[in-house]
C-alpha cells in the first residue's frame, strides 16, 4: 500500500428507496428534472446533501434569474417561470413589467439595480430585460411546496459517495447519512450535482477547469433610494468610492450590490476569487477564509464612506460557496463557444438560453447508459460554460431532462434513444421553450455530433 493510502474493507448499503428516476442534487436543474419526470407520471426520489432545496439559487444566493430574454421575447419558460410566478405572489420576487423593458436611462435608473439587465450587450445603458429578482429562503419554501404537490420522495441530509455501476448501464447510487450508507435505486438517474459527481463517479469522460469562486452575502439596513440618488445624481464621487469598495472586495462584477425584494436589504455577489478548485477541500476553506476577511473589510468601509450604507449590517453569508465551474462532461456533443455566441441552432435542441440553444446529446454521457446530466456540468467547454451556465437555461434543461426520462420508461426504450421531438412537445405542454423552433437570429446549422 502506499504511504498516502488506506486499505478499506468490503463495504454495504442499505437499500432505503426504489423509484423510476433518482435525482442527485436538488439546486434549480434537478429540482425541474424532479419536478417534471413526477408531472409525466412516473415515480421519482429526490436527493439533496444540504437541508433544504434551491442549490446556489437559495443555499448560493444567487438570487437574480437572468439569460432568460432574446431582447423583449421571454425564452425561458416552464418550471422556472411557474417558481418566478409562485414567488411573485407572494412579494419575494420582483421584475420590470413589459412597459418598462427597453434601452433608456429612466428605465435603467429604476431597474439597473435589480440586475435586470441584459448584461451581454455592448450597448450603454443596457436594455432592461424580463429577470427576476427573488428571496433565497421564499425559494425553498416554493420548492417544497411544489415537490409535497408533486409527491416527490425527498431525501435531504444524504451526500452522494458512490454510482452503482453494472456492465455499463447505471442502476443506483449510495450515499453517506448519519444513519450510515444508503442505497437508492433507480432505471434512470439524472446527474444534477454541479460537479459531475455521478456521472465521473459512474466513469463518464470528462473535463476539468475553474472560474472564480465566491462567498456571496447579505447587507441589511442599506438605504438604497440615497445610494441611488448619489451614484445618479453625483457620478464622480459615487465612482471614486465604487473603485474604492472593488478594490477592497477583491473582484466583483460591475455593480457589486443589487436590491432585493426585502426592503433595506441588498445582495452582494462577491467577492470573486480565481485559481481555486471547486473540488478540493483546502480551495473552498480557503474561499470562506479569505471571503469573510474580505466581507468584512468591506463593511467597514462603506459604513464609513459610501452613501446609504453608514447603518448597514451583514445579514448573512451564503451558506453554499459560490461554484462556477469544476467538472464538464465530456459527453455525445460537447458545445463551443462559437456555438453560444453564433447561436447555432440544433434539430435535437430541448432548451434555450438568452439566445441559444442546448442539444439533448449535451445532457449524454458516452459510456454509460440510463443517465443524464443536467446543469452547469453539461456537456460543454469551459469556454462555452462561463457564458451558458445560469440558473434558467439549467432549470430548462432538467425539466427536459425529466421529461425524456419519463418518456423512455413508458416506451420501454434507453434514454440514448429517446425521441426527441416528443420530448420537445412534451415540454412545450408543460409551458417551456425547447428551442425547437429557432429564433430569427439563430444560425441555422446543424452542428454535427
Amino acid at each position: 500500500m502506499p504511504q498516502d493510502r488506506v486499505q478499506e474493507g468490503p463495504r454495504e448499503a442499505r437499500i432505503v428507496a426504489r423509484s423510476d428516476v433518482v435525482v442527485v442534487g436538488g439546486g434549480p436543474a434537478g429540482f425541474a428534472a424532479a419536478v417534471a419526470a413526477a408531472r409525466s407520471g412516473v415515480s421519482v426520489t429526490l436527493v439533496e446533501r444540504y437541508p433544504y432545496l434551491g442549490g446556489l439559487a437559495s443555499g448560493g444566493m444567487v438570487l437574480v434569474l437572468d439569460d432568460m430574454a432574446n431582447g423583449p421575447e421571454i425564452s425561458v419558460r416552464g418550471i422556472c417561470m411557474e417558481m418566478i410566478d409562485r414567488l411573485a405572489r407572494l412579494g419575494l420576487a420582483v421584475y420590470p413589467p413589459e412597459q418598462d423593458r427597453g434601452q433608456d436611462l429612466v428605465k435603467w435608473r429604476k431597474w439597473s439595480r435589480w440586475g435586470a439587465f441584459d448584461f451581454m450587450s455592448h450597448s450603454k445603458p443596457h436594455p432592461i430585460v424580463f429577470a427576476a429578482a427573488f428571496d433565497p429562503d421564499g425559494w425553498k419554501r416554493v420548492s417544497d411546496e411544489l415537490v409535497r404537490e408533486c409527491g416527490i420522495n425527498l431525501r435531504l441530509h444524504s451526500w452522494f459517495s458512490s454510482a452503482i455501476v453494472r456492465d455499463g448501464r447505471i442502476e443506483g447510487v449510495i450515499c453517506e447519512t448519519k444513519a450510515g450508507r444508503e442505497a437508492i435505486l433507480g432505471d434512470v438517474i439524472i446527474d444534477a450535482t454541479g460537479d459531475l459527481d455521478v456521472a465521473a463517479a459512474a466513469g463518464a469522460p470528462h473535463v476539468k477547469d475553474s472560474y472564480i469562486v465566491t462567498t456571496v452575502f447579505r447587507l441589511g439596513g442599506v438605504d438604497t433610494d440615497e445610494a441611488e440618488r448619489v451614484q445618479f445624481e453625483q457620478p464622480e464621487a459615487f465612482l471614486a468610492l465604487d473603485k474604492q469598495a472593488k478594490k477592497l472586495i477583491g473582484g466583483s462584477w460591475d455593480y457589486w450590490w443589487l436590491k432585493t425584494p426585502l426592503p433595506g436589504i441588498v445582495w452582494c455577489n462577491c467577492p470573486h476569487m480565481p485559481g481555486l478548485d471547486g473540488t478540493k477541500v483546502e480551495d473552498l476553506t480557503r474561499a470562506e477564509f479569505d471571503g469573510r476577511a474580505r466581507i468584512h473589510a468591506l463593511v467597514d468601509f462603506v459604513r464609513d464612506k459610501m452613501p446609504g450604507f453608514r447603518n448597514c449590517y451583514i445579514v448573512d453569508v451564503a451558506p453554499q460557496t459560490g461554484i462556477r465551474q469544476t467538472r464538464l462532461l465530456d459527453g455525445e456533443y460537447v458545445v463551443t463557444k462559437d456555438d453560444v455566441i453564433k447561436r447555432v441552432h440544433f434539430a435535437d435542441s430541448i432548451a434555450r438560453g438568452r439566445d441559444y440553444y442546448t442539444p439533448y446529446r449535451a445532457l449524454l454521457p458516452r459510456n454509460v447508459e440510463q443517465l443524464l446530466v443536467v446543469g452547469r456540468h453539461y456537456s460543454a467547454t469551459p469556454q462555452a460554460q462561463k457564458i451558458s451556465r445560469e440558473i434558467p437555461p439549467c432549470m430548462a434543461m432538467g425539466q427536459a431532462a425529466g421529461i425524456a426520462a419519463a418518456i423512455a420508461l413508458n416506451s420501454g426504450k434507453i434514454v440514448r434513444k429517446v425521441d426527441v421531438k416528443r420530448v420537445q412537445r412534451i415540454v412545450r405542454d408543460q409551458g417551456g421553450d425547447p428551442g425547437d423552433v429557432p429564433a430569427q437570429n439563430a444560425l441555422l446549422v446543424e452542428a454535427q455530433s
